[in-house]
């Protein structure tokens, strides 16, 4: 088994960045929990016609499921990227997987997108946005590409090394 950090320093460096984000975020809510319900009311208020009287607290718990999906998600990739370095694949498909790992560092930013769109354009539009239907694409799909080629490695023998 040859360990080689190299191949997996782009994945590692976008999985350290999400969890980052998720950190960030968490110290932000701490600091300024009412600054974030501020700005929703205000959103909520200058486009009242897309809002009910739910809005304010389902808007608030998107940016909610940005932080925990971006430190939740970091975590296991973390270790996912790391398992990856321990792998029999060539150095290319180990630095292929830990890419399609640390992409799933998206999928946290598509709810902070909806987050940030939904008091201007309304819960549901937020929800079908393009901007998040993309983020979800890339990082759900990072992740499970990522996870299929991980596994093909250790339990079928896939992409080893010549």
């Amino acid at each position: 088994m040859n360990i080689e950090i190299n191949n997996i320093k782009i994945g590692l460096a976008l999985v350290l960045l999400s969890l980052a984000f998720g950190i960030a975020m968490g110290v932000s809510f701490g600091a300024n929990e009412e600054g974030y319900k501020t700005s929703i009311a205000a959103g909520i208020a200058a486009n009242p016609t897309m809002h009910d009287e739910k809005s304010a607290g389902k808007i608030w718990r998107f940016a909610q499921r940005a932080h925990f999906h971006a430190t939740g998600i970091s975590s296991f990739a973390l270790g996912l990227v790391i398992l990856t370095m321990f792998t029999s694949m060539r150095a290319s498909m180990q630095q292929l997987t830990s890419v399609l790992i640390g992409l799933s560092g998206a999928y946290p930013l598509a709810w902070y997108s909806i987050y940030l769109l939904a008091p201007s354009i309304g819960r549901e539009a937020a929800h079908e946005h393009l901007i998040a239907k993309l983020l979800t694409l890339l990082g759900v799909g990072g992740l499970v590409l990522g996870i299929a080629l991980l596994v093909g490695n250790i339990f079928l023998g896939m992409f080893r090394k010549r």
